[in-house]
């Protein structure tokens, strides 16, 4: 007897993946409900709270272009900003109602006689439920779950550790001996705050990262107010920034090259920031621009300059209940370790329980290296969905483009599946190779891979499964105008 369907649609998740698929969902008329294992909305922006959380995108297009919002006051935006705009699009567009606050996902099974999908969930208390859908859309984030380094005694530190994926609300550096391990992106937000507060820093660096000027530029009161009354402008705005970004990814991909006068720009930055040469020598990088992110930044080189704070680049080897020993030999006595460590680039997906034809196993590919199509759909996973999945994210310019992209790839291939009367809509497994191989080769060709640097961008063989190799509007064509001969409608 096959399953019959509760709503058309689960999406789980309510970062902007979730948000942005919801309000498509609703303006196309379909049912759906929405699955958040925290108790309020947000992925990202929500979960992150470390001293200095920050965009490295232009707001004005690191947000829907279905919403834009003349009100932000800078180019690049807090986190808590972005958490704000993401909780007034909920609320404008009615989304709440259709939210399970406090629900996580605990199992999904395919019913290939009708094509739906059997969710099963769980939440805090203990309780579980059980929702049926014709549609499962993943939007559980890639950068998500957070990366805890494998060193000797790290366990046995006595003083207080923190991922700065799970900042403590509480939780004050004031007046103490703190460490940092990682430069990367968190860390370089994060520095310059914990070397305020800090009785002393030290930042632990296995290797020194690309700075460019942030250039934080404040929107006068008068350009908000043209924007307000003018949205065309605003669209313009956006516009102009994404083609500026979108450049990038040329160099990125295909020619390395043409990072050399970014480079040379960034090699600037820091002489006019660092004036001692030894510590300048120690923060210059070793590997080509753009082989791991590009940061910005106008503090993170001041802050390292201080009295007060050491950068250390010999590897750590092992950590005590007192500090972090180097190899070198010597102890960094500390107070509190933060770890700046980033995340599992498999993201929550590696470890969500799905089922599809056949018993095959969602998790399993994902721990195996898993192959898609365009970084939406699996072979033998069909009415599956995922939003920024392989080989979708960017080192480049804004990853929402990519999410709107996804979500209209998704409602087309509803559209279709219910205009032909069809129960499932899945790819045609043989095009699953073909892309992979295509991925591979592109990426083979790009900064990421020839570069001279380790990355989270790759995974144990080496192979990007994390970034589009390419710009976004390609990207965009090829989702936007798929082909029905790619897809079985069944």
């Amino acid at each position: 007897m096959s399953t019959v369907a509760e709503v058309d649609v689960v999406v789980v998740g309510t970062g902007f993946s979730g948000i942005g698929m919801a309000v498509a969902l609703q303006d196309a008329g379909r049912s759906f409900v929405i699955l958040e294992k925290a108790d309020e909305i947000g992925g990202t922006w929500r979960d992150n709270r470390y001293p200095g959380v920050a965009c490295d995108v232009p707001s004005h297009l690191y947000s829907f272009s279905f919403e834009l919002n003349p009100y932000w006051s800078h180019t690049y935006s807090r986190g808590d900003v972005i958490q704000d705009y993401l909780l007034a699009v909920v609320e404008k567009y009615g989304l709440r109602e259709h939210i399970r606050f406090d629900t996580a996902l605990h199992a999904a099974d395919y019913d290939e006689s009708s094509g739906v999908w059997t969710i099963a969930t769980h939440s805090s208390d203990g309780s579980t439920h059980t929702v049926t859908a014709r549609a499962l859309v993943l939007g559980v984030g890639a950068l998500h779950l957070p990366h805890i380094p494998l060193i000797d005694g790290l366990h046995t530190f006595a003083g207080e550790l923190i991922h700065t994926a799970a900042w403590p609300r509480d939780s004050s550096m004031f007046g103490r001996r703190v460490g940092i391990i990682g430069t990367g992106a968190s860390a370089v937000q994060c520095i310059p705050a914990l070397a305020e507060d800090a009785e002393h820093l030290t930042v632990f660096q296995r290797s020194a990262p690309w700075i460019m000027p942030q250039r934080n530029s404040e929107y006068s009161d008068a350009t908000i107010d043209r924007f307000r009354r003018h949205p065309a402008l605003m669209r313009a705005h956006r516009a102009a920034l994404r083609r500026r970004n979108d450049l990038r990814a040329v160099a990125f991909d295909s020619q390395p090259r043409l990072l050399e006068l970014a480079s040379r720009e960034a090699r600037r930055h820091l002489a006019n920031q660092i004036t001692d040469p030894q510590l300048r020598e120690k923060l210059t990088p070793t590997y080509t621009m753009g082989c791991k992110r590009v940061l910005l930044s106008d503090t993170y080189y001041p802050a390292l300059a201080r009295a007060d704070v050491d950068v250390v680049t010999d590897d750590v080897v092992g950590v005590t209940p007192d500090g972090v020993v180097t190899a070198d030999g010597t102890l960094h006595e500390i107070d509190a370790l933060v770890l700046a460590t980033g995340f599992d680039p498999r993201g929550s997906y590696a470890h969500l329980d799905i089922t599809g034809r056949d018993g095959r196993s969602f998790a399993e590919e994902w721990q195996n290296g898993v192959e898609s199509y365009l970084g939406v759909t699996m072979a033998d996973f069909p009415n599956l969905f995922m939003l920024l999945g392989p080989n979708t994210g960017l080192g480049h310019t804004s990853v929402v483009l990519m999410i709107e992209a996804q979500i209209a790839h998704v409602m087309t291939l509803l559209d279709e599946r219910d205009r032909r009367g069809a129960h499932a809509v899945e790819v045609r497994p043989e095009l699953v190779p073909a892309f992979t191989r295509e991925m591979r080769e592109r990426s083979g060709r790009s900064v990421w891979t020839q570069g001279g640097c380790t990355s989270w961008y790759l995974d144990d063989d080496g192979e990007n499964r994390t970034l589009w190799p390419g710009g976004v509007g390609e990207y965009e064509l090829r989702l936007t105008e798929p082909s029905a001969v790619d897809f079985l409608f069944t």
